[in-house]
């Protein structure tokens, strides 16, 4: 059998193609009959700039689907269940992973990354990495599930009290999840700092308390006026560059806290009066990384499906774009130059 694919064969050559769907499950395997798959920023730059670990590969990682054959014994799931898979493979074996952070495992392989992702419109999957959805929520919901995971596993490495404000810098998908997941842990007050008025719309529907455009007004300024000068108990970074980190350090109380989720793409700099703050006012700067944790592949993957089912938390506002996988190599050119202004882009690789 075949299947349509966009397969990576180097930096910027992303193609559509006839290949053979995979075969020969191992027992603890399943094919997934892909139904959605969305694009992250960081497929933006893998497609078009650093590539994959080997080539010819199929990215994509955020994906959800339907059963469409196990191997040996996998009594756990049927033909046809509805369900989402967590890309992270981890070894389970090294000092982190016994550890149960499997997010630092040292020899871990990654659907989309390392072996062949959701980009297609069949993908095998370790058994124990699919997790079957409740029937209410939507593929292309199931395809955001990922990064509100990621989103989630940074909350929860924080110690958040009723009552407590946070600000959120960088109002994309994890800006989005985390302002709704910091509502839910109990923040009185969250603001949502951006450069991009379409972000900060898509923050006041996550829940955001004050939404602050960074372009036309000094951040600084009025999150100090919003919080009577005392500052926000934590900050929350994810666009990754550095004016944005040097405004959290600016922004937090003293004896606050830093989460970094951005990934930086060039020298992290900060100026000796921001950096002068970290050691005055007993700062704590903390980076988060992926989503997950013990029991595999971890309760930020539980939670959200039950916050999902109960309508506790919505993917919907951030999916503004669905495209049929044949259109992936242009879309990723308008997404690569800019002229695709986009919050969540998703692929329905088998249609609607």
């Amino acid at each position: 059998m075949m299947m349509q694919a966009a397969v990576l064969h180097a930096p910027g050559d992303l193609r559509v193609e006839n290949v053979p769907v995979p075969e020969n499950l191992d027992q603890g395997e399943i094919l997934i009959k892909v139904m959605a798959a969305g694009i992250c920023g960081s497929d933006i730059d893998r497609v078009m700039h650093t590539g994959t670990y080997s080539f010819p590969l199929i990215p994509g990682h955020e994906f959800s689907g339907i059963v469409e054959a196990t191997g040996g014994a996998d009594g756990d799931f049927g033909k046809g269940d509805k369900v989402v898979v967590a890309p992270l493979m981890p070894c389970f074996k090294c000092e982190q992973c016994l550890g149960g952070h499997y997010s630092l495992c040292d020899y871990y392989s990654f659907l989309g990354s390392r072996t062949n992702g959701g980009f297609a419109q069949f993908v095998k999957a370790p058994a124990m990495n699919v997790l079957r959805m409740p029937e209410n929520i939507k593929f292309t919901t199931g395809a955001t599930i990922e990064p509100a995971a990621i989103a989630l596993h940074g909350i929860n490495l924080l110690t958040i009290r009723p009552g407590d404000a946070i600000a959120v810098i960088g109002c994309g998908a994890i800006g989005f999840f985390a302002i709704q997941f910091a509502k839910i842990s109990g923040a009185a007050l969250v603001i949502a700092i951006d450069i991009d008025a379409e972000k900060l719309d898509l923050a006041k529907a996550a829940g955001a308390d004050h939404c602050i455009d960074a372009s036309t007004t000094d951040a600084i300024d009025a999150v100090k006026k919003i919080t009577e000068k005392k500052g926000v108990d934590f900050a929350l970074e994810t666009a990754g560059i550095n004016a944005t980190r040097e405004q959290c350090l600016e922004i937090v109380k003293k004896r606050g806290l830093v989460l970094l989720y951005g990934t930086a793409h060039s020298d992290v700099v900060f100026s000796p009066a921001a950096f002068e703050k970290v050691i005055r006012y007993e700062l704590v700067i903390r980076g988060s990384w992926n989503s997950y944790s013990v029991p595999f592949p971890g309760r930020e993957w539980f939670t959200i499906l039950n916050y999902l089912k109960n309508h506790r938390i919505d993917a919907n506002p951030l999916i503004s774009h669905v495209f049929e996988l044949s259109e992936a190599p242009g879309v990723f050119e308008d997404l690569h130059h800019r002229k695709l202004k986009s919050h969540k882009v998703v692929f329905t690789p088998n249609g609607e």
